[in-house]
């Protein structure tokens, strides 16, 4: 019976959930799948011995990550607060690189992905990371294509995931590419995790990660987009409700929330819809309806280009209760706080 040797790298104040997601995700698969090629999970350090987390437990490892070897199966690197300090560390990053060559596939989970980038593994490929350090990743590391939005991203050998419990959403998806979907979604029930979410899941939602803007105009339109996603959102109604040009408009929403009015609006249509899919059993063309996008073509394109998947698909995957009736009054999604 082969294995598959898997090691985390760990350092001073990594995280410890970044770890712990996968070393636990592997050592459930072993446990409920009992695979031919069970995983055989190491967690190394500089020099060995323990590791401090972030969060101030102490962590024992397996080995020394300069006493480490080849060959790997999976080769992850995890994040934390401590990961300038371990990227800035010639002697950890050549480690680092040196183990990606004797290995089958690489991982990074988090901020783990500037140590990957300092390593010289993410050069000219497609990366995500937690997305309140996507442009600090980006601005160090140029040659990176950092993109801050799905959970998990595979660029050839190399995976990259976003904040903290992403790392459960890519190990899932390395135990489902190793030894099917089964096992995957059997490790997810086991683990009560609600949803085995598709990496190209955006890893925030608009309506709880945006922040209010500070421009009263801004603000009074954001929160009457929110309430009324169905409404006439064209440039013009809105620049008339804010007694403004349309080219003011949307200079206003460029300096405030990074977009456009027309995109900003997409996307709270296609959130809105996404929670309208998760909450209720309203058919896919009531839910285009009253989201604003008008037609199920229309919402199936603007929610693959958001989240990677149809919206059959993602009602699939959130399995809405018994409960939820197309009967009931929908409340639409919060404004932003």
């Amino acid at each position: 019976m082969g294995e598959r040797a898997v090691v985390v790298v760990g350092y001073e104040a990594a995280e410890l959930l970044d770890i712990a997601c996968v070393t636990t995700g592997l050592a459930m698969a072993n446990e409920l799948g009992s695979p031919a090629e069970p995983y055989r999970v190491r967690v190394v350090g500089p020099g060995g011995g323990s590791i401090r987390c972030g969060t101030g437990l102490v962590l024992g490892t397996d080995a020394s990550l300069e006493r480490t070897t080849g060959p790997l199966d999976t080769l992850l690197v995890s994040g934390g607060v401590g990961v300038d300090k371990a990227a800035a560390d010639v002697r950890l990053v050549g480690h680092v690189r040196r183990l990606a060559r004797e290995s089958r596939r690489v991982a990074s989970v988090c901020t783990g992905a500037g140590i990957l980038a300092a390593a010289g593994l993410l050069a000219g490929r497609r990366a995500t990371t937690h997305w309140q350090f996507a442009s600090s990743l980006a601005a160090r590391h140029p040659e990176v294509l950092v993109d801050p939005v799905p959970l998990w991203i595979r660029d050839g050998n190399i995976y990259t995931a976003a904040g903290i419990t992403s790392a459960l959403d890519l190990t899932l998806a390395l135990v489902e590419e190793d030894h099917g979907a089964e096992l995957a979604r059997h490790i997810a029930r086991h683990l009560v995790v609600y949803l085995q979410r598709p990496g190209n899941q955006a890893q925030m939602s608009l309506f709880t990660a945006a922040p209010a803007p500070r421009d009263d105009t801004v603000r009074d339109l954001v929160d009457h987009i929110a309430a009324h996603p169905a409404g006439d959102l064209g440039t013009a109604a809105l620049a008339a409700r804010a007694g403004v040009t349309p080219r003011h408009l949307t200079r206003l929403f460029t300096r405030h929330l990074g977009q456009s009015p027309g995109r900003y609006i997409r996307t709270v249509r296609t959130e809105t819809a996404a929670h309208l899919l998760s909450s209720t059993t309203l058919p896919v063309a009531s839910v285009a309806a009253r989201c604003g996008l008008g037609t199920p073509e229309a919402l199936r394109k603007a929610f693959v280009a958001r989240y990677g998947i149809t919206p059959s698909h993602y009602r699939t995957l959130m399995r809405p209760g018994p409960t939820a009736s197309s009967e009931q009054p929908v409340a639409g999604p919060p404004a932003p706080a």
